[in-house]
């Protein structure tokens, strides 16, 4: 018998400190580099976005990864490539965790939608009030002094 599996993640991980240090110029460099770690691991991403100092991924994982792993090889291989690379040199590391949501099949489009429109997005709201609002609407409780 063969594995099915239809879970997707709404990824979101952070610069350290939320410091404002991906280069927008090298922005799709940068996304198709971490699309290239995500199709490496046979998953499947539907949308990716970045700003300045977070990353937005929703995607299926291959069943057989787990999925802190996942985010390690994303933040591990990202980071290790853009410091070679020299692709935003201001940036330093990731900041330690990252948030993690189940989305809903039928919700995937709104999702794509919002995470292409982050740009959009942000000139409202700053990301430590994105997150936080996420964390909320997942239930998730958090200590304040611990977020991004």
């Amino acid at each position: 018998m063969s594995t099915y599996t239809q879970i997707l993640y709404h990824i979101v991980f952070s610069t350290k400190n939320r410091e404002r240090t991906l280069d927008i110029a090298h922005r799709e460099r940068i996304l198709k580099y971490i699309w290239g770690i995500i199709k490496n691991t046979k998953s499947h991403l539907y949308q990716i976005n970045l700003m300045e100092d977070h990353v937005h991924i929703l995607c299926s994982i291959h069943p057989t990864i787990c999925l802190s792993d996942f985010v390690k090889k994303i933040k591990t291989s990202a980071g290790v490539w853009m410091k070679e690379e020299e692709i935003s040199p201001l940036f330093t590391n990731w900041q330690a965790g990252y948030g993690a949501f189940t989305v809903a099949w039928h919700d995937k489009d709104t999702i794509m939608e919002y995470i292409k429109n982050q740009q959009e997005h942000h000139k409202i709201m700053d990301f430590r009030s994105e997150y936080q609002k996420l964390l909320d609407e997942f239930g998730i409780d958090y200590d304040k002094m611990y977020l991004p």
